[in-house]
């Protein structure tokens, strides 16, 4: 009886080991990545746990056996850290490689649609733009830009005044930038970014730049006016608090501002040239007819131009006048005499 219960023990102590070795047989099998055969693509829902997303690789022949590699994460303590989404895979990849990717949220990215709005542009000229991307309505837009209620929850928008010479309420709230869009978007959500992207950019200013603000008098609607005049009239960086400062010496001075580029907006097209006739176009926006700043901003400034309106140069200059020599500058001058003879010297070249 003693020699046939020894024997017995062996034969389970046998069963055992055999079973174990075929265990780990069949884990180091199913723990092999399955043979290469091209890409797949699988998509993880948000809220899946592991054992979820073993099934779908298994089911997309990605792994060899959904529960082996569920114990498998167990003991290399992963899982908790794979990240949803949209994932293009390679078959043949092995374990780790998957487990790297899931963990790291490797997706594949999103199409996306670009549309650059440069410096300066006006309203119609950005619906122009988005009219030739799929979706996008260049009426829509239009309509959009003239309805601020549309806008209302947005920071600086419900400020706006309810003015009707305003060709564009939303016009100057527009930030010029490159945006990158879902596939899909439409045009309410090209707008939407567009009047975000100019709050995300303001908290890039000096901070005091509200305390500056208030001590100039100004709304923030007109300081963005001053801003889109500053962004047409000037090219180079260094010159556009100077420009500024000709701005605000001459609404302190009680002068007309007589810029050109506001004569440009009140025309239904602009031209290369102004002529005399031009100057005294009948608008709200002709700054060559009527007293202070136009009723809104004449295109989307830069935030290059934002900082020159709120901290403008210290100056006595009156007048400016392009040099006319290839560098995009100007002269600046604090009397008419002076500006005279920049504007001859200007015409001479």
């Amino acid at each position: 009886m003693k020699r046939l219960a020894i024997v017995s023990l062996w034969c389970v102590l046998l069963m055992l080991a055999l079973a174990g070795a075929g265990t780990a047989l069949y884990a180091g099998y199913a723990l092999k990545p399955p043979a290469a055969g091209g890409t797949v693509r699988i998509t993880i829902p948000l809220g899946y746990g592991s054992s979820q997303i073993a099934k779908l690789l298994e089911q997309n022949g990605l792994i060899r056996d959904a529960t082996v590699f569920r114990y498998y994460l167990i003991y290399k303590k992963e899982g908790s850290r794979f990240q949803a989404g949209e994932y293009e895979m390679k078959r043949g990849m092995s374990i780790d490689d998957i487990i790297a990717m899931l963990n790291a949220g490797n997706t594949v990215p999103e199409e996306t649609i670009r549309i650059l709005v440069p410096e300066g542009f006006t309203v119609e000229q950005i619906a122009d733009k988005l009219a030739q991307l799929p979706g996008m309505g260049r009426e829509e837009f239009l309509a959009l830009a003239q309805d601020k209620q549309a806008f209302a929850a947005l920071p600086w928008v419900s400020d706006i005044p309810d003015d009707p010479r305003l060709k564009y309420p939303l016009e100057g709230y527009l930030f010029p930038e490159t945006y990158e869009l879902k596939q899909g978007s439409t045009t309410m959500d090209a707008a939407m970014r567009m009047v975000n992207e100019l709050e995300r950019k303001l908290a890039t200013l000096p901070p005091d730049w509200t305390s500056r603000l208030k001590e100039s008098g100004l709304s923030f609607h007109q300081m963005l006016t001053v801003a889109s005049l500053i962004e047409r009239e000037a090219v180079l960086d260094e010159e556009r608090p100077l420009v500024a400062s000709v701005i605000y010496n001459r609404l302190k001075a009680g002068m007309r501002l007589q810029i050109d580029a506001t004569v440009q907006y009140a025309l239904d097209k602009p031209k290369e040239r102004l002529f005399e006739k031009d100057l005294q176009v009948d608008s709200p926006y002709n700054t060559y007819r009527i007293d202070g700043l136009p009723p809104g901003p004449i295109a989307s400034p830069s935030l290059k131009s934002i900082e020159a309106a709120l901290y403008p140069a210290d100056t006595k200059y009156l007048y400016y006048a392009a040099k006319n020599d290839g560098t995009q500058a100007h002269n600046f001058a604090e009397t008419y005499e002076q500006h005279l003879k920049n504007v001859a010297e200007m015409r001479k070249r």
